[in-house]
């Protein structure tokens, strides 16, 4: 039995597009080796490009509300496709786990067959439980990868689901068993063991009330080099997007171009 769809919290509801922030964009349809057809937003760099980042989001709605986290990077000079894993937003079918990371393969190989997208300079940036299918995609593909980022992610499924599960006294009353039946595989803490020697970034804050920080600590202590671990104090949940994006922004493009400098 697989409990994995507590894991998944899709919906269809439009919450703004790139065109609310005087964005050019794409709709794109991306196939699936399994046939499903995924929605996406290829938003293109202004001017000259310095690379491709893919935007793995997090567990909740879809790329109509995640899309935020990434709007700034055309004008960095970054194109960026924003894609709706299946079963979210406009995309078919419904979300698994494998699910997902065949659908982050088919938007690497949509990139990879752009005209314009230099397949050199290709970044994976996830988010959340984006952040665990990031780490799964590039121990695959990390010769096509330039650079991972990875923000906000769990060590893996049962982990997560035991840590919430003993902080709340009702769930841990009546759901004690759960972690126990949460399958392994795509996880995290294994895959990140295989994305050297693609330079890995982690950041987290520390009081995240979703995620512990110490499970970011965990991932980098797991990975191989070139590696770095940005712990920011007194923040939640991916909340350094809001609180202090200046310095996010920064860190993140300096981890791209550090990369490609072969600084990393």
């Amino acid at each position: 039995m697989s409990l994995d769809r507590f894991f998944y919290f899709p919906d269809s509801k439009q919450r703004g597009s790139p065109a609310d922030d005087g964005l050019t964009f794409e709709d794109v349809v991306i196939p699936t080796d399994d046939g499903l057809r995924l929605h996406g937003w290829f938003m293109p760099a202004t001017g000259r490009a310095r690379g491709t980042v893919l935007h793995l989001h997090g567990n909740a709605a879809n790329i109509t509300g995640h899309y935020a986290f990434v709007n700034w990077l055309p004008a960095a000079g970054y194109h960026v496709l924003a894609v709706d894993y299946r079963g979210y937003g406009r995309s078919a079918g419904r979300v698994s786990r494998g699910g997902m990371l065949l659908d982050a393969l088919a938007a690497m190989d949509y990139l990879r067959g752009r005209t314009d997208v230099d397949r050199r300079r290709v970044f994976v940036f996830g988010q959340s439980i984006g952040g665990v299918v990031a780490a799964a995609l590039a121990a695959k593909r990390g010769r096509q990868i330039a650079a991972v980022a990875i923000d906000s992610a769990f060590t893996s499924y049962r982990a997560i689901a035991s840590y919430h599960v003993r902080r709340q006294p009702l769930l841990l009353l009546t759901a004690w068993w759960y972690p126990h039946f949460v399958q392994r595989g795509d996880d995290a803490i294994e895959c990140v063991r295989a994305i050297s020697p693609t330079p890995v970034l982690f950041m987290h804050g520390r009081e995240d009330r979703i995620t512990p920080a110490r499970m970011s600590q965990e991932l980098y202590d797991a990975a191989g080099e070139p590696k770095s671990l940005w712990l920011v104090d007194g923040l939640d949940h991916t909340e350094v997007w809001l609180a202090r994006p200046a310095e996010a922004r920064r860190r993140l493009i300096d981890h791209f171009e550090s990369a490609c400098a072969g600084t990393a």
